[in-house]
């Protein structure tokens, strides 16, 4: 379970993690398990944990006036969950999270984050690293909800990641899309046909 976590912080580091810096690691986080459909976070908690998903698949999402559920974000194997606002400024999330499919994670509190990780090196640079990356994806986000075409967000999320076509039903991946599961459907119905 670790190995994944230490090879995903490799590939965002200059140099791999030393053994020492493994053991921090594992001495800080810690496994968890969600059932399918149990929260990781609720709508109005304050996020305590921010979550290293080695195997499974959570959907962030705020409920509407009607109850309909808006689709904000989709994580899967290898992705970091949680309200960052929440977990950093110990305020109430707007969101809900919770596990699409059973999910195993590693764990990390604040306390922890601070006690044990922010003074470390290894730490600073890979969220420095992690920070920019996650930046510029959701500026690419934003852009491609404001301006692109339903086809043209379609074709980017099958570009970019093809692993939530395959684990997630139509609607959500609609909800994700900001478009109604007709409408994707139509578009896919239609690129069939070409």
């Amino acid at each position: 379970m670790y190995d994944v976590l230490i090879r995903h912080i490799n590939t965002h580091l200059d140099k791999k993690l030393s053994e020492e810096e493994i053991m921090i690691i594992k001495d800080t986080f810690k496994p968890k398990k969600l059932r399918k459909h149990q929260y990781f976070l609720q709508e109005g908690e304050i996020c305590k944990v921010a979550g290293f998903i080695v195997k499974g698949a959570l959907k962030q999402y705020v409920v509407d006036e009607a109850g309909k559920e808006n689709i904000l974000g989709l994580y899967v194997d290898n992705w970091w969950v949680g309200d960052r606002e929440s977990f950093n400024e110990n305020v109430p999330s707007p969101y809900y999270i919770d596990a699409f499919e059973e999910s195993e994670l590693l764990v990390v509190t604040k306390d922890d984050t601070l006690d044990k990780l922010e003074k470390q090196p290894f730490m600073t640079e890979f969220i420095r690293t992690l920070t920019e990356k996650q930046a510029l994806k959701l500026l690419k986000r934003v852009h491609s909800t404001k301006t692109y075409t339903a086809e043209q967000r379609l074709a980017e999320l099958e570009k970019n990641y093809p692993e939530f076509l395959q684990r997630f039903p139509q609607h959500i991946i609609a909800s994700y899309l900001g478009m109604t599961k007709e409408t994707l459907s139509r578009i896919r119905a239609n690129s069939m046909k070409k």
